[in-house]
């Protein structure tokens, strides 16, 4: 069994807001990261696929194949946009990394055909990362 990861980048925005709580919880909890207009990130994700080293390619997944998925399914759809407004799939969650990465994952699964999606792994930044390893 081998494990590939690719890495891929992004920059987009967020307000992390509970609307069931008051003002005052909000601010409590998520501090400054509950201001009204939100704060950015420059995101580094990373996606690990295993499987067999195939014996006509010897990869488990072709590195730019993996890239353009990641690619099309997530970064062309999150990268620079307001994640609470602009991204239909986070639309009525809180968009931590946690659910974040949960939510990459639950796209990038079904579309990743050659060997098995491992982990999510959302990077905010250089020292704040979650790892979402699925279902």
């Amino acid at each position: 069994m081998v494990q590939v990861t690719r890495k891929e980048h992004f920059s987009a925005s967020h307000r992390l807001h509970n609307p069931d709580w008051s003002s005052e919880k909000n601010a409590e909890v998520f501090g400054k990261c509950n201001n009204p207009n939100g704060h950015g990130h420059n995101y580094e994700i990373e996606v690990t696929v295993a499987g067999e080293a195939g014996s006509d390619t010897g990869m488990v997944i072709d590195l730019t194949k993996l890239s353009a998925i990641i690619n099309e399914k997530i970064i062309d759809r999150v990268d620079h946009k307001h994640m609470n407004h602009d991204v239909d799939f986070l639309r009525g969650i809180i968009p931590t990394a946690e659910n974040m990465a949960i939510a990459f994952w639950k796209i990038l699964k079904p579309a990743i055909s050659e060997g098995r999606l491992v982990s999510v792994k959302l990077y905010e930044s250089a020292n704040n990362f979650v790892e979402y390893k699925g279902e």
